[in-house]
């Protein structure tokens, strides 16, 4: 429940309570936040049992998509497209071989590496490309 609430902010809201409040009803108004707490969550807790006992074995298979809904939260749109688009590739357009560090590559390579040519032999003129000139 207070899964997003750290430390930070537990202080500033006992600072704020203490200024709110006062010293001398802060221990009250905290004392009466924690019983009401415990009682929603007895509260949550057994409506849960009881719609559990009701449905049955059905429980689970109404509970399983919500568990699925829940994975959702930590989906990264940007990470599934790369992930499509790219299969998985962690320099899908070479930035690693322009830039020299080959990082993530077997042996500092691109796994899309090409054989490299034969070195031309004394007296050998190398191929024109009509194309590129």
């Amino acid at each position: 429940m207070f899964e997003s609430i750290g430390w930070g902010e537990i202080l500033v809201l006992i600072v704020a309570g203490l200024f709110i409040l006062g010293p001398e009803r802060l221990p009250d108004a905290a004392a009466w936040l924690g019983k009401n707490m415990r009682k929603m969550r007895d509260f949550a807790t057994g409506a849960r049992q009881q719609l559990r006992d009701e449905m049955g074995p059905e429980f689970e298979e109404f509970r399983k998509p919500i568990e699925d809904l829940r994975g959702l939260r930590s989906f990264d749109p940007k990470r599934a497209v790369t992930q499509h688009l790219f299969d998985g590739d962690p320099d899908p357009i070479g930035l690693n071989e322009i830039n020299g560090n080959g990082a993530g590559k077997p042996n500092g390579h691109p796994a899309s590496a090409k054989a490299q040519p034969e070195p031309l032999k004394p007296g050998e003129k190398p191929p024109v490309d009509p194309d590129a000139t």
